[in-house]
């Protein structure tokens, strides 16, 4: 449980850039990986997008408080850092976040995702669950409307590609990002 706390109140400096993760990592550094580094490292993904709940597969995982969430609803730093890697996995994914001409946040396929959904768009893909994970990340840190973004262009993938995709992940998306929809 002392551990946990830690990870816990490590999470802001993190993001802050003022701090390493469990494994001496800074942010800036996540932040500029090549793809490979994205695909095969395993441990980060808990770092970028912390939820309140344990993770399964990396148990150095930080767990987030109402009072982490809170400084993330409050902080402009802490949401344009949540942003920046919001927007490397987006990259990794071939997709990029626009803005639309009503100003609402959309999520786009790149000129890359071709090349990139290659990476990821397949039966059983470990990147479901890190989606998942991102989606509720965003949600709970009061990025709700990027998460929607998100999804919706996670929806259109799968309309596009459902046979590669199969029916649970979008099932653990949409649940993700509609928290209050029966499950």
């Amino acid at each position: 449980m002392h551990q946990e706390k830690q990870l816990t109140q490590r999470i802001v400096p993190f993001y802050l850039g003022e701090q390493r993760d469990s494994q001496g990592r800074m942010i800036q550094e996540m932040w500029a990986w090549d793809f490979e580094a994205l695909e095969c490292t395993h441990d980060y993904i808990q770092w970028l997008f912390p939820l309140p709940e344990k993770s399964a597969f990396n148990p150095d995982a930080p767990l987030v408080d109402d009072e982490v969430i809170q400084a993330f609803q409050n902080n402009p730093s802490l949401r344009q850092h949540l942003l920046r890697s919001f927007t490397v996995m987006l990259r990794f994914y071939g997709l990029q976040r626009q803005q639309s001409d009503e100003g609402r946040v959309v999520i786009t396929q790149s000129a890359d995702y071709p090349n990139r959904k290659q990476e990821w768009v397949c039966l059983f893909n470990h990147n479901y669950l890190r989606i998942t994970r991102i989606l509720k990340c965003l949600m709970a840190f009061g990025l709700a409307d990027d998460a929607q973004a998100f999804y919706e262009g996670l929806r259109q993938i799968y309309r596009e590609n459902s046979d590669d995709i199969g029916g649970k992940p979008l099932q653990y998306w949409t649940n993700a990002a509609n928290p209050a929809a029966p499950t």
